[in-house]
């Protein structure tokens, strides 16, 4: 039998062991807002403490981060370990033989009993083999909502989008911008599929991202969601902030109405102080069918020769699941953890309204793991048009979309 005291020698003797062999970790991802910064901390601090050091390589904004990521991998220069979305937007780098295949530490890790729901290590899984480590699950499915704005402007706190949207005159009636959005496709197609997730029924959404069905996507039902769209590009049209964390300062601070964002916003109220519940509300599925989409963050970790940073890769990818890893992380993050046996008793009341339909299964997946990121692309140009542009009319946006729908693969 192993005293308390045999284990202690033995973990001062493994502590040692990487102090000896310490390493320096590329690790590259575009967390870089107050919320997303103080929880790559947590990362980089358990990290640390294993005697290795993570060098923090923050780019901002995901579509141009991974752009320099893809670059950096395919000319020859790869990073010790990135961060992507699970799902396909790593497919090409796989098939190419550039990312490291880390099923041995899945396996040791038992990451295929404890990662729930299971669908997020089948995003990471191809062939059979994982390739990535997930390491949150994030929701686009939020409505935040300022208790403040709303009170300025003489009416009750809606609970769901139609109260949201029927109070948009009295908002901007007392000086408030009813609906607060960045100006870039990726929050414009981001709040658009929250919608068609939202106000219609799931099977409408999976019809559409998983199985292209464009008989859907041309539909009368997903043309409720195109006009529903054109209405919150009126709400949004004083909106003229670029970033995602800024549209979500306008809201923590009563400028504006709410903001359609996944929950990785609640990290921003967190560094602001608000209470939710208290300061701001939030409306899982806009309050009209409350559900999750499981996508998420996930580390992915290239092949490399040198044995010393490979070790280091292997030693950050076991710890990312590790369970007080897993609760720092996402308390900072605003995110549910990946391990369905941990305690997150001191999440707030957002965060245990995702617990909930976590343990419900009001779950949809999320897109990026039904279309690929070319797909994505196309949608996010779309609205990034029909955002910027009030003449074109729901009726030409949707047509615009079922074309690319037709061609998805």
């Amino acid at each position: 039998m192993r005293t308390i005291g045999s284990m202690l020698l033995a973990g001062t003797a493994l502590a040692g062991a990487s102090m000896a062999n310490a390493t320096d970790l590329e690790v590259m991802h575009w967390w870089t807002s107050g919320g997303e910064a103080a929880a790559v901390a947590e990362f980089a601090k358990a990290f640390d403490a294993t005697g290795n050091t993570w060098v923090d390589a923050a780019i901002a904004g995901g579509e141009n981060a991974r752009a320099v990521m893809v670059s950096r991998l395919t000319g020859g220069d790869p990073m010790g370990a990135f961060q992507f979305n699970h799902g396909r937007q790593a497919e090409e780098l796989i098939e190419a033989g550039l990312l490291r295949d880390i099923t041995d530490i899945a396996e040791a890790e038992g990451w295929l009993d404890l990662v729930n729901p299971s669908t997020l290590l089948d995003a990471c899984t191809v062939d059979g083999r994982v390739y990535c480590a997930p390491v949150n699950i994030h929701s686009w499915q939020w409505l935040w909502v300022s208790h403040s704005a709303f009170a300025d402007a003489g009416v009750d706190v809606p609970s769901n989008w139609a109260e949201f949207a029927a109070a948009s005159d009295a908002l901007e009636g007392a000086g408030k911008i009813p609906l607060a959005m960045g100006q870039q496709g990726w929050q414009q197609s981001g709040a658009f599929n929250v919608m068609m997730a939202s106000l219609l029924p799931s099977e409408i959404f999976l019809g559409v991202y998983g199985d292209k069905d464009t008989d859907i996507a041309g539909g009368a039902d997903v043309a409720t969601v195109f006009e529903a769209a054109a209405a919150a590009r009126d709400m949004a049209a004083k909106s003229t902030v670029q970033n995602w964390n800024d549209a979500t300062n306008l809201v923590i601070t009563g400028q504006a109405g709410g903001q359609i964002m996944g929950d990785w916003a609640q990290g921003e109220f967190a560094v602001a102080g608000s209470v939710a519940g208290e300061d701001y509300s939030c409306l899982p599925g806009l309050g009209t069918n409350p559900r999750l989409s499981t996508g998420g963050d996930a580390f992915y970790f290239p092949v490399l020769d040198d044995s010393d940073l490979a070790a280091a890769q292997a030693e950050l990818a076991a710890l990312l699941l590790k369970p007080a890893t897993q609760v720092s992380f996402n308390l900072a993050k605003g995110s549910l953890p990946v391990r369905g046996d941990i305690d997150l008793s001191a999440a707030n009341d957002c965060m245990q309204k995702g617990l909930a339909l976590l343990d419900a299964g009001a779950l949809l997946p999320d897109v990026n793991m039904l279309a690929t990121p070319d797909t994505v692309n196309q949608i996010n140009t779309l609205f990034t048009e029909f955002f910027a542009d009030s003449s074109i009319s729901a009726a030409d946006a949707q047509a615009q979309f079922v074309d690319i729908i037709a061609d998805a693969e």
